[in-house]
C-alpha cells in the first residue's frame, strides 16, 4: 500500500510550526475554529509562509454557516484568491453550493481556473450534498484535485463505509481525503478501511486551538506503520 501522508489543519502560526516540526506533509491554514474553519488573516498567513517550508494551503470561506454565497461573498473570495496567490502559498480549499444543496458547477469552476496553477481542495461542504456520486464527478471536471470528506457523517470512522466507496470511485482521478474527527487512534483503521493515501486532522486533544505536537506525530507513525 501507498505511504500515507498527513495534512494538519491550524488555526495559528504555532500549530503550523508544530506541524511541520513533527512531520506534517501539509498545513491547511484557516481561522475560526468554532465555525469549522474561515479565510485566515492575510498577514498572519504571510508570517506563517516566512516561517514554514511545507506545503501551505489556504482556506477560503469568507464565514461560517451554510455554502452558498451572496455575489458580494463570491467577489470577496476571488479577491482573496489573486491576494494570497502573491504569498506562493501552495493550494487553497473551499466549497460553494446552490440553494437547493447541490454543487455550484459555474462558480467552484471560476475559483478553481482563478486559483491556477495552484491545487484546490472541496472540503467538507461535500458531506452536505445528496447525490455525492454525481459531484464527484462533477468536480472532477470542475478541476479540483482533492476532496476533504468525513463521508457524509460527524466523524471519519461513522463514514467509513461512505468514504471507502467514494475513493474506490474516484479510481485514482482525484484525491479523496478522510478528515472529521481523524485522530492516531483511528487513523490506521481509516486507511486500511478506506484506501486513502492523504489524511486530514487538527491534532488537537483539548478544548483550545493549538495542534498537539505528540498528537501529530502519534497520527504519523501510526500511517506509516499501517
Amino acid at each position: 500500500m501507498k505511504k500515507g501522508r498527513l495534512e494538519i489543519a491550524c488555526f495559528n502560526l504555532e500549530s503550523a510550526i508544530l506541524a511541520q516540526e513533527n512531520g506534517a506533509d501539509r498545513i491547511e491554514f484557516c481561522a475560526n475554529i468554532n465555525e469549522g474553519g474561515t479565510t485566515p488573516d492575510f498577514e498572519l498567513t504571510k508570517t506563517v509562509r516566512d516561517k514554514v517550508t511545507v506545503d501551505l494551503n489556504v482556506m477560503i470561506r469568507p464565514r461560517g454557516g451554510n455554502f452558498v454565497y451572496s455575489d458580494v461573498e463570491f467577489e470577496q473570495m476571488k479577491s482573496e484568491i489573486i491576494a494570497f496567490k502573491k504569498l506562493k502559498v501552495d493550494g487553497f480549499v473551499f466549497g460553494i453550493l446552490k440553494e437547493d444543496g447541490s454543487l455550484n458547477e459555474g462558480q467552484n469552476k471560476l475559483l478553481v481556473g482563478l486559483a491556477k496553477p495552484f491545487p484546490c481542495t472541496f472540503h467538507r461542504a461535500f458531506d452536505s450534498i445528496k447525490n455525492k456520486f454525481d459531484a464527484l464527478e462533477s468536480l472532477i471536471e470542475c478541476g479540483f484535485k482533492t476532496i476533504l470528506t468525513s463521508g457524509e457523517k460527524t466523524n471519519v470512522v461513522e463514514g467509513i463505509e461512505v468514504l471507502a466507496t467514494v475513493v474506490e470511485k474516484a479510481n485514482n482521478r482525484i484525491t479523496i481525503m478522510p478528515g472529521g474527527g481523524l485522530r492516531s487512534t483511528n487513523i490506521g483503521l481509516v486507511k486500511e478501511k478506506t484506501k486513502a493515501i492523504f489524511f486530514h486532522s487538527s491534532a488537537i486533544v483539548d478544548q483550545g486551538e493549538t495542534a498537539n505536537d505528540s498528537e501529530i506525530r502519534a497520527l504519523k507513525a501510526n500511517l506509516e506503520q499501517s
